[in-house]
């Protein structure tokens, strides 16, 4: 993903231009806003390319495959630009920050000595120290730690005009140590941010033009806040809290493990009219020995049930879910376990991908690892059926009459964009003026990977 840095009301008078590029999840988008709100105040605002930055970071992830040659590919351009600024005179900051940074920051400064700061996904609170730091030494600065002291309490606060649809870590780090994952390595342990940060930037974010709230984790509803009060509350309290919010139409969480699907927030989505009837839920297999191997802590009947008791209190409920073939170990029969699971499901979108080693997890070391050419065919076979129930869920929703939230302007003029209940893009003829607000439509059309709509009514966003 490729954008300017975000603005944000926080700036001192802006001298210098800041640009970020983010690669991965909702979360890394979310640590690139923060860190343009931290460093807004030394008078760093948005650049539109690299070229008329005076700070480039890298936001990185390493969940991908060859994550971090991409990045080195990236750092070899950057290279040639910084020289060219330097000898016009300039001087551009470069950064590297997120979870390449913290699975590989000293050989980044032995393969690219050109980077002045690597900074891990748990320290860029302390972005502007490095960046006074770098400005006065030679040498790259380096902070890969899991500080002390939470890096939240010394953020600023956020920026709260994010647009129609804002996103909110309230959980960060993994205890569940999955064996393909880096996640443990790279975000550390799980942490719930309190119950009153999170209302409260809630507030601001509906304040500042938001109508609909995703919440970001790594395990979101691993979540359990401290109150005010000094109780634990569970993500399902926490929604109910967040409905009550004026001006807050729609609500969101991501990503979910099943291990902490409990009774509670299940009964959520049939009770809470703003939490929206599409749930990302990653499975990873069908296969009980294949979830074993993959250390995930529960097994397909457990899934099963969790899809049938979501349809049972949300009937409209869509899933989306994650999925990893060749897993090492992985048999004809593990496999042909996953393709039963997807069939009796359904998904309306899902994400799958061939295992590939991961430097310290512990399946790269792992006997009986799949062949390529094996996990190209099942990778495959699994996507033609997922890609199959993705269409038929698009093209069952024609017809029908639903809410858009209008996010901004569509490809072609005239045409206004939005977002589906269940999350899937949506473009029709109408005024730009609707962002930000939900019109009802009647959806028409159904193509690879949105829907088109024709206006029907608008829909004053009061609370439910």
């Amino acid at each position: 993903m490729t954008s300017p840095a975000p603005e944000s009301p926080l700036a001192a008078p802006q001298r210098k231009k800041l640009f970020i590029r983010t690669w991965g999840c909702q979360m890394n988008v979310y640590d690139s806003t923060r860190m343009a709100d931290v460093l807004a105040p030394l008078g760093y605002g948005p650049a539109e390319t690299p070229e008329e930055a005076d700070m480039v970071i890298l936001n990185t992830c390493h969940i991908r495959e060859k994550a971090s040659e991409k990045v080195f590919s990236d750092l070899g351009r950057l290279r040639l630009l910084k020289t060219e600024k330097e000898q016009a005179g300039q001087k551009m900051v470069l950064a590297v920050a997120g979870c390449v940074a913290q699975a590989e920051g000293a050989e980044i400064t032995v393969r690219a000595p050109w980077v002045d700061i690597v900074l891990g996904p748990q320290t860029y609170h302390r972005l502007p120290e490095m960046v006074a730091r770098a400005s006065r030494a030679a040498g790259a600065q380096i902070d890969t730690d899991f500080p002390v002291e939470q890096k939240f309490d010394l953020l600023p606060e956020v920026n709260a005009n994010q647009g129609p649809i804002a996103f909110l870590t309230i959980q960060e780090g993994c205890d569940k140590f999955c064996s393909f994952c880096v996640v443990p390595y790279t975000r550390g342990a799980e942490f719930s941010r309190p119950v009153a940060a999170i209302l409260a930037e809630a507030r601001r974010l509906v304040a500042g033009g938001a109508r609909e709230i995703a919440l970001l984790g790594q395990n979101v509803n691993a979540w359990h806040g401290e109150a005010p009060d000094g109780s634990t509350w569970s993500l399902s309290r926490l929604l109910y809290a967040l409905a009550e919010i004026d001006g807050l139409a729609r609500i969101r969480y991501t990503t979910s493990h099943p291990r902490d699907m409990d009774d509670a927030l299940i009964e959520a989505h049939g009770r809470i009219p703003q939490l929206m009837p599409f749930l990302h839920l990653p499975v990873q297999s069908g296969s009980d020995k294949v979830l074993a191997a993959m250390n995930r802590g529960h097994k397909a009947e457990l899934f099963y049930r969790i899809a049938d008791r979501l349809r049972e209190a949300r009937p409209d409920m869509a899933l989306s879910s994650d999925f990893i073939v060749g897993h090492p170990g992985e048999t004809a029969a593990d496999h042909a376990a996953t393709m039963q699971l997807v069939e009796k499901v359904g998904f309306a979108l899902a994400y799958s991908f061939k295992y590939s080693p991961r430097p310290g997890t512990p399946a790269a070391g792992q006997p009986f690892q799949v062949p390529e050419a094996e996990k190209d065919a099942r990778l495959q076979e699994l996507q033609a059926v997922l890609r199959r129930q993705q269409d038929e869920f698009n093209r069952a929703c024609v017809g029908r009459e639903v809410d858009i939230l209008w996010t901004g302007p569509g490809r072609h003029p005239g045409q206004i964009a939005g977002r589906t209940p269940w999350l899937q893009p949506v473009h029709a003829i109408g005024p730009a003026e609707l962002a930000g607000r939900i019109a009802r439509v009647r959806l028409t059309d159904a193509h690879p990977n949105s829907l088109s709509a024709v206006l029907l009514e608008e829909k004053e966003l009061t609370p439910a």
